[in-house]
C-alpha cells in the first residue's frame, strides 16, 4: 500500500493592512473576544474549569465545532499573542498547532498610522495538505472580518 498524502509545509502565514489605527485593532486581538469579530464564530468566552494559571478560551463556531484554546504567550510590548488548541469536538486529524497573532504600526507611507497584521500557524507534522489550506482560508476570512470590525 502506498502512501497518497501530498508532502506539504505544515506552516501558514496570513497578513493584512487593515486601515484604522493601531491600538483600536491591537485591542481586539483577545481570545475571548473573537467572536465579536470573526463571523464564524458563533461564541468565544472562558472555559469553564480553566485555572487562574492557564488562560482557556472555548470557541464554538457557527458549523458546530468547538475548540478549546490556550493562551501561551502575550505581549502587550510586542504586540502579540501565541495559542494552541488543546481539545477539539469533532476531534482534529493532526496532533497539534501553534499560531500567533503579531500586530505592527505601520511608521510611514500610504498606511502609516494603520495596523500590518500577520496570523501564522505551525502545525504538527501529520497535517496534511487540505488542513492547512483550510487554515489559509481561515485566516484570510477572520482578518477580512477584523478589518470589518474596524470600519474598514
Amino acid at each position: 500500500m502506498s502512501d497518497t498524502r501530498i508532502p506539504t509545509s505544515t506552516f501558514v502565514s496570513e497578513s493584512t493592512v487593515i486601515e484604522a489605527p493601531f491600538a483600536e485593532v491591537w485591542h481586539k486581538i483577545k481570545l475571548a473576544n473573537f467572536a465579536d469579530f470573526w463571523s464564524k464564530l458563533e461564541k468565544s468566552d472562558a472555559s469553564h474549569g480553566a485555572n487562574h494559571e492557564a488562560d482557556v478560551v472555548k470557541w464554538k463556531f457557527i458549523d458546530g465545532t468547538e475548540l478549546e484554546v490556550k493562551q501561551e504567550a502575550h505581549s502587550s510590548i510586542d504586540h502579540y499573542i501565541t495559542y494552541s488548541v488543546i481539545s477539539s469536538k469533532p476531534a482534529l486529524t493532526y496532533s497539534s498547532v501553534v499560531s500567533t497573532i503579531r500586530v505592527y504600526p505601520v511608521t510611514t507611507g500610504k498606511h502609516e498610522g494603520h495596523a500590518y497584521v500577520v496570523w501564522t500557524g505551525n502545525f504538527s507534522s501529520d497535517a496534511d495538505a487540505s488542513v492547512i489550506e483550510d487554515a489559509k482560508f481561515k485566516r484570510r476570512e477572520a482578518l477580512a472580518d477584523l478589518a470589518k470590525s474596524v470600519g474598514q
